[in-house]
């Protein structure tokens, strides 16, 4: 029963420091007229190093049954000065582009239209922040790799 209660508070312990060390968002910029401030907060683990974060600003739109989308926009990553850290900014008039098949018969449907996805390090101690046009969201995915390491083949060239 100590152990159990010991093995408690040494993982109470963990846990509260490595959420005391989280960086405070406040210390970013406030949203621009127009934008909002969007964050994506991950927990600290003792694998970050085989993670990744991949994310995509864009927003739902009813488009046709059958053809591809993507929005356009430019995103920007952008240093935080005197602080070190990162942000970005994700602007766009809200323009989307598509592939031109015809499928009149498809039935239209809502889809998240997004631009191209933007692949990061998985910090639990560091807050992602991205700065979008109203009426836009972010959504991510978190990669993990497998503890096994590859080796290249070489091709050998005949001389």
């Amino acid at each position: 029963m100590i152990k159990v209660i010991g093995l408690f508070i040494v993982f109470l312990s963990l846990t509260t420091a490595s959420m005391a060390q989280k960086v405070d968002v406040s210390v970013f910029p406030k949203p621009e007229k127009g934008y909002k401030q969007m964050v994506i907060e991950v927990p600290h683990s003792a694998q970050d190093n085989n993670k990744k974060i991949e994310f995509r600003v864009g927003k739902m739109m009813e488009v046709d049954g059958c053809n591809n989308y993507g929005l356009m926009g430019t995103l920007e990553k952008k240093d935080l000065q005197g602080w070190g850290y990162d942000y970005y900014v994700f602007q766009s008039k809200g323009d989307a582009f598509s592939t031109q098949m015809a499928c009149p018969d498809a039935p239209k449907r809502h889809l998240f239209v997004s631009g191209q996805p933007e692949t990061t390090r998985y910090n639990g101690r560091m807050p992602i922040v991205i700065y979008v046009p109203e009426g836009f969201e972010v959504k991510f995915k978190i990669f993990t790799a497998d503890q096994d390491e590859y080796e290249a083949q070489e091709i050998r060239v005949k001389k």
